[in-house]
Parts: C-alpha cells; structure tokens; sequence
C-alpha cells in the first residue's frame, strides 16, 4: 500500500476509520515558519463530520495532537507528526460488509488485494475519514506557502450538486476576496440562493435513504508565471495526482476542460496582453483564460482554475444486490451505519488542503 506522496515536500498518512486514531507525518518543511494552530483548527472543523443535518451524523472533534516537528509554535525543519484519535465509532454497524461487499464502494477491491485481511470497518484505510490528516497537512502547508508568497490565496466552492449548480468563478478575474469570502462559509457557495436550493436536494436524498454527488471549483490566485517542472511534475499532473487520491473523485479539469473540445483554437488560445501595475512596472496577463492558468505544464500568471467531479456517495440505506463471499451466493444488502447523503459540501476544504500540499511541494 502507498502511503506516502512527495518530492521535495514528503506526506506519509496512517490509520483507519474505525482504528484508534488516523494521522500525518510531513517532511521536508522548512524550518522557522510559525504555524497558527487556531487557524488549522479552523480548517479541520470545516470537513469535521456531524455539524448538521445533510453530513453523517458521527460526531468527531478531529483534534489532533502534534508529536514532532514544531517548537513554539515553530516549525523546527524535521517530519512533523499530527495524530488524530477516534472517538465516536460503531464497528457492529460493519459486520456483515467483511462478507457482504458494498456496490460502489472498496470493500471487494480491498478484500482482494489485501486476501482479506483489510480493515473493513467503517471503509477502513479507504474511508473519507482519511481526509482530515490531508486536511490537517493542508492547513500547516496554505501558512507556509504564505511565509514563501503572501499574495497566493486558494478557496474552492460548490459548484453543482446533481442538477442545481452555482454561479462559476470569473476564471480570467478571480479575485483574492472572493476566496476568502467562501471559507467562513458552512455551506460555500457564491449564490445563497442555489446553494438552499442543493440542500433542499441533498435533504431529498437523505430522506429517500439515497445519496447524491457534484462538482467543486477550486481557484488560486496570486501565483507567478513559470511553477511547474514538465513533463511529469507538471501543475497539473501534480495537482492531479492528489485529486485523484481523495476518495469518491472521478474527474478533474483545468481551465474549459472537456468543454475545450467543443471550441476552435482561434477561441481556446488565451491572448496577451502588458498590464501596467504601477510606476511603469507591467506584467504579462491574457485576455481569457480558457487554459486555467497553465501552458506547458507551467503557471502563466492567471489564476489556475480547476474542477472536481465527485460521485454519490457509496454507502446508501436502499436494498442492493450483492454477493455473500462466505457462501458464494448472490444476496442483497441494506447498508447499516452513519453515512453521508452527500460528501460534496465537506469535500471543498479536501480539495483545498492537497491543492496547497502540492503547490507547496512544487514551490519548494
């Protein structure tokens, strides 16, 4: 199994959903940055699960205590480790899902790979519980990235949820505030309005012992022309990467995405232009920004723009087809257990954690 992710900047993430306690360990920060531990806080409660009707209603404080790497406050320049304890778990709810798979979810895969000695409690190493620790590495690595260049923000919000979408970022004019304004937000939308009307969709679903999914669009701006090292540690293929580790991802784009194939290049190539900043000082912007904020691979100057496309999720209340691997039947299953009807709202600070974790890694 492949737990740890890194170049210069090295992640290493442990535990399982129903074991005594998940964690990170972090290496390659540099050393002497101040870390505000009331700020990471404030991330990890914006994915903690339990806060309100439309989140799975296990109740977890995510606290974590730190074991190494940080002194007053400090980062000291070796691996830092966090460790997160569980507190609030039901393994009964579980017991028959080690011989009943779950369709959609790992519990199958899992059983193979790992000849059934996978922890399938509660999804195990393969729940979305395994989130905070990214959420936690997110948070000390948005401060560093900010000691290295004050002017990156990075904020995400709901784009759609099923068929009711919200507004999209203005993808060649995001502004920093417009970030900034989406993180005090329980439920981040840009339009209050279509974001009640998604919860009243989540709700449904919820009701109906159903789930649903949806797409977050996640914006960074202030980053300089020329981050990124082609071909294989490019922005995207890094960014990627680590999107594509967050449990429940089936798709992500940059800039117009798959809608580019629709588009001649005459309107997709995004043309320049000098803007004059001040005292005569210019820069090079683009027009549009149909390419999300990278050519080549490579940070251009505009704002990097990208979507996350994530599924229902697995675990629902209705009755399914399965199969018994005790028995080598076919049989049913109705998933017992506290569940999300919808992961999308608590997904927007994932997306934000790792977008940092690999634009730190890329800066370093």
């Amino acid at each position: 199994m492949s737990g740890v992710w890194g170049n210069k900047l090295k992640l290493s993430i442990f535990g399982e959903s129903h074991g005594k306690g998940i964690g990170v360990v972090i290496s390659g920060l540099p050393a002497g940055v101040m870390i505000d531990f009331d700020e990471v806080r404030r991330e990890m409660k914006r994915r903690a699960p339990g806060q309100d009707n439309i989140s799975t209603p296990r109740v977890e404080g995510d606290n974590f205590e730190v074991l190494s790497g940080i002194l007053d406050d400090f980062t000291t320049g070796t691996p830092v480790c966090a460790i997160i304890l569980n507190t609030n778990t039901i393994s009964k709810d579980y017991s028959e899902m080690k011989i009943k798979f779950r369709p959609g979810h790992a519990d199958f895969t899992a059983s193979v790979k790992y000849n059934g000695f996978n922890d399938y409690r509660g999804g195990g190493h393969f729940s979305g519980r395994i989130t905070a620790p990214l959420v936690f590495a997110g948070a000390v690595a948005k401060q560093v990235i900010a000691s290295i260049s004050p002017n990156v923000k990075i904020g995400a919000h709901i784009l759609s949820i099923k068929n009711i979408s919200d507004d999209s970022f203005d993808m060649s004019a995001l502004s920093p505030e417009v970030l900034t304004s989406l993180i005090g937000k329980p439920f981040p939308v840009l339009n209050d309005f279509q974001g009640k009307e998604m919860r009243s969709v989540i709700e449904k679903a919820s009701s109906s012992k159903d789930s649903v999914g949806g797409v977050i669009e996640c914006g960074i701006t202030g980053l300089k022309a020329g981050l990124g090292d082609p071909f294989f540690d490019s922005v995207e293929s890094t960014l990627a990467h680590l999107l594509f580790s967050i449990p429940a991802v089936k798709g992500v784009e940059f800039g117009k995405g798959f809608e580019i194939t629709k588009m001649n290049g005459s309107e997709t190539n995004d043309e320049f232009y000098y803007e004059n900043i001040a005292n005569n000082i210019t820069s090079i912007k683009t027009y549009t920004n149909n390419n999300g904020g990278i050519n080549g691979g490579i940070t251009n100057g505009m704002p990097i723009i990208f979507k996350v496309a994530i599924k229902p999720t697995a675990s629902i209340g209705i009755e399914q087809k399965t199969v018994d691997s005790s028995t080598g039947s076919n049989c049913s299953i109705e998933v017992k257990g506290r569940h999300d009807p919808c992961i999308v709202h608590r997904a927007v600070p994932v997306v934000e954690a790792v977008a940092a974790i690999g634009l730190l890694d890329l800066m370093l």
